[in-house]
């Protein structure tokens, strides 16, 4: 169910019925030359209302405000202040749990959120909410995939090199937008690691995304197809839906969160007795 196209009467049985929003989240930014600038948006809120169908949450409208400042430089990039960012991001999810919703499922479709979004969930410790915020690890969702299932999505692609705008997130695209894709514009080489901080490897840097990639392309395209594409698709939805479902049968964290803000709040009636 997506969000923006329920009635309100709807959207409060939606509500009752799943207990659970999944919010995609996306950017505006440069695939290389040949896809489009919100192609993170556009694949994490088709996954997830995909996924929804299968296993029913409501589906917030698409997202496309997260952390990409390494792509300032290229034109049709949306970026807002930090600080601004952190309060938007709690702002959204302070007003789903409003609405009613006690379970928030992060959906990541940009690698460059990974850090920002993790952050947010732990920053949820900080004071109590009506709402517990699930984080699905990584981006894109392989992470939600079962070894078969790895093996089966590893099995259909011919590169080895994966990261923006690469084989697998083409023959996605191509799977679910094709119109938007536009595959005379693919490199004729691909988009190989430039390793220009090796000489410190254990750092991690601000630049080191542009470091690598100053195209801001990671992977080869070449092989991409809407076969594969749907064939990925699949894989991706039966393991979001199953994640889906696991949110809602979860009373572990629940109760565990509790639990913490139990011991949090006694710990300072106590110190302030003393």
């Amino acid at each position: 169910m997506q969000w923006e196209y329920l009635t309100a009467l709807d959207f409060v049985r939606a509500v009752k019925r799943t207990g659970v929003c999944i919010v995609p989240m996306g950017v505006l930014e440069k695939h290389a030359d040949h896809l489009p600038l919100g192609t993170d948006m556009l694949v994490s809120h088709r996954l997830a209302c995909l996924a929804a169908e299968k296993e029913p949450a409501v589906v917030f409208p698409p997202f496309c405000f997260g952390q990409i400042y390494e792509a300032r430089c290229f034109p049709g990039t949306l970026t807002i202040k930090p600080s601004l960012l952190l309060e938007l991001l709690e702002a959204v999810l302070d007003d789903i749990g409003r609405n009613g919703f006690q379970k928030i499922i992060l959906f990541n479709g940009h690698g460059g959120s990974n850090a920002l979004l993790m952050f947010l969930a732990q920053a949820s410790l900080w004071r109590q909410k009506p709402y517990l915020v699930y984080v699905v690890k990584g981006a894109g969702g392989k992470a939600l995939l079962t070894p078969s299932q790895v093996k089966q999505w590893d099995a259909l692609l011919e590169t080895s090199y994966h990261g923006h705008a690469c084989e697998c997130e083409t023959s996605i695209s191509l799977a679910l937008h094709p119109e938007l894709v536009q595959m005379d514009r693919v490199w004729r080489r691909g988009g190989a690691p430039r390793n220009r901080l090796s000489a410190i490897p254990a750092a991690f840097a601000g630049i080191g995304w542009y470091a690598d990639h100053p195209e801001h392309y990671a992977g080869d395209a070449r092989p991409a197809t809407a076969k594969k594409g749907a064939r990925l698709v699949a894989l991706l939805v039966d393991g979001l839906s199953r994640f889906i479902a696991d949110v809602k049968s979860d009373r572990i964290a629940p109760a565990l969160e509790r639990e913490f803000f139990r011991r949090a709040d006694q710990m300072a009636c106590e110190a302030r007795a003393k």
